[in-house]
């Protein structure tokens, strides 16, 4: 089987183990069935930007040419520190998606990745986010009328608990079990005066702290995690091959290193792998 395609981020489903799908072009391949087997990724050397179309030299954030990455609010500092949206102030680059993707329901969530940590996503992605992070465990904990008010809960969790992953740690293998329900109750009692400071602010039907949901526990799959990680770049090498070991994240396992798929998005990449007898498209 050999596939030519610009590669999008893995697709995921929530299966146990979690079900991959890797789209190059207009075609997916299903990584499941591939496990155990050989597998080659070429780069053409060619990047188109997912948005316009145009060809681009160099990606930005993840699959943009330079002008749309400018000019997108997608690409705005405040998607990633959402506390400081300024769609209220008028000034938010494209408004109408700023209705469609801050002014939406957001989950305020703990998971557990590389360790317990703190993350935002819209009510409507769950539990895709989480596996995409890669985690084990994760559960809601506050929801939110707005990406702004999601991002300032964000900020008052950060406090005690980190916001990133641990790509390396994610990937070894060796997450300790936290007891989430535990975590949740102890952190939103530590922080229980900024919480209500923000239901004044904004109302407590706007920020409600979510009761009742058990933690989700989530399984991947993964033949063998590596004894040593190492990255593989397809900027320095232009084809990367090894056996698939494993799919986590948004991470190929092979046992020639591991490679973040998401990174690459908008790439032209040449897929080899054996045809599995089922599950490819």
């Amino acid at each position: 089987m050999q596939i030519t395609g610009q590669v999008r981020k893995l697709e995921a489903r929530f299966d146990s183990p979690v079900s991959y799908l890797l789209p190059l072009g207009a075609q997916t391949v299903a990584l499941n069935p591939l496990l155990d087997q050989q597998i080659s990724l070429r780069y053409t050397g060619n990047i188109t930007c997912i948005n316009c179309g145009r060809n681009t030299k160099t990606s930005f954030n993840q699959g943009y040419c330079y002008p749309c990455f400018q000019k997108l609010a997608g690409c705005d500092t405040c998607v990633m520190s959402p506390e400081r949206c300024h769609y209220d102030s008028g000034t938010c680059r494209e408004p109408v998606w700023g209705d469609h993707f801050c002014m939406q329901d957001h989950i305020v969530y703990f998971a557990n990745s590389s360790g317990l940590k703190v993350g935002i996503t819209r009510a409507s992605q769950l539990p895709l986010r989480w596996l995409d992070q890669g985690a084990t465990q994760a559960v809601a904990v506050i929801r939110v009328r707005t990406r702004q008010q999601a991002g300032f809960c964000e900020v008052m969790f950060k406090q005690h608990v980190t916001d990133r992953t641990n790509w390396r740690g994610m990937l070894s293998g060796q997450q300790q079990i936290v007891e989430l329900a535990s975590e949740r109750d102890r952190l939103l009692l530590v922080c229980k005066t900024e919480l209500q400071d923000l239901q004044d602010k904004f109302g407590i039907h706007a920020i409600s702290v979510l009761t009742g949901i058990d933690p989700l526990v989530i399984s991947y799959p993964v033949l063998r995690y590596p004894e040593k990680i190492s990255s593989l770049d397809l900027d320095k090498q232009t084809e990367i091959s090894g056996r698939l070991l494993g799919i986590k994240g948004q991470y190929l396992i092979l046992d020639t290193g591991v490679i973040n798929i998401r990174k690459y998005t908008g790439y032209e990449l040449e897929f080899t792998a054996p045809r599995p007898h089922r599950g490819a498209t």
